[in-house]
């Protein structure tokens, strides 16, 4: 059976990989017998599965060395999935990619390290590089029937994001979305009932709206919703639940062209450094 992390060592906070300015949903509680689902629906419909490959897969094959640590680390925390398993750029650490962080352990597992390495020369943050890197989603197999289409511009660059109608924090990312030009951005309604339990219902008459992208923008612009039940065919619970497979546990969370997912409310200098980014990572991919 998966666990969450916390879940599995019994614990109550733990410090993830940096996220700037995004919700998550409370972690779950040591007696939890099942995962800690980010956004799944108390009483959503059961929604058709997605294509979309989650980011959950061991690329590298293991060797002898790793498949040990990883047999003792199962041993030590019984019921964590251990998603993938390195080493890391620190001798002695093990890298542990589990649920929706990164962790260390040392080559016999008897201490678990949770939190952020830096690399002081280049003052990266290397654990969140990793985490980014090793979460990666196949960008152009995301079901955009289920998002609503911004285009600014000629539409060129384009980007998705998962957002909660009543996230303070998607309200903030929505201002510097405004400003972005020459992008198409992908929005799956994705709320989270945990923090937000009228989010689902907003979600809905939103995505009912005859303009859903207008409908969005005058939302968070003025807190308008449009005159309907919410009651027309949407994809809600469908997007929670593609939600849980990618491992987005955060709103805002984007994806970007090169399948790079990133958390949290960034500022528009940054968000233009990550889309000049994957569209140039997109680009040298094809060649």
């Amino acid at each position: 059976m998966k666990m969450s992390l916390c879940a599995a060592i019994g614990c109550a906070v733990l410090i993830s990989a940096p996220v700037a300015l995004a919700q998550t949903p409370a972690p779950a509680k040591p007696a939890a017998k099942a995962p800690a689902a980010a956004a799944t629906p108390a009483t959503a419909s059961p929604a058709a599965p997605t294509s979309v490959p989650p980011p959950d897969k061991q690329v590298v094959p293991l060797t002898p060395e790793l498949q040990a640590v990883r047999i003792m680390v199962e041993q030590r925390v019984p019921g964590m999935e251990v998603r993938a398993i390195s080493k890391s750029n620190v001798a002695g650490l093990y890298e542990i990619l589990v649920d929706d962080r990164i962790v260390y352990v040392d080559s016999r597992v008897n201490y678990l390290f949770v939190g952020s390495i830096y690399d002081m020369s280049s003052k990266q943050n290397i654990t969140d590089a990793r985490f980014r890197e090793l979460n990666r989603v196949a960008f152009d197999a995301l079901p955009f029937d289920q998002s609503f289409k911004r285009v600014h511009g000629d539409g060129s660059r384009k980007m998705a994001i998962f957002s909660d109608a009543d996230c303070p924090f998607c309200m903030r990312i929505e201002k510097s979305l405004v400003a972005l030009d020459n992008v198409t951005i992908y929005t799956f309604p994705f709320p989270i009932d945990s923090l937000h339990p009228d989010a689902a219902n907003k979600s809905r008459r939103l995505w009912c709206a005859k303009d859903r992208g207008a409908a969005w923008d005058a939302w968070f612009a003025s807190q308008k919703l449009p005159d309907n039940k919410g009651d027309c065919a949407n994809p809600i619970a469908a997007n929670q639940q593609l939600g849980e497979r990618l491992h987005v546990t955060a709103t805002p969370t984007m994806i970007f062209a090169d399948g790079t997912m990133v958390p949290g409310a960034l500022p528009l200098p940054d968000i233009e450094q990550l889309l000049a980014k994957a569209d140039a990572d997109a680009r040298n991919a094809k060649k």
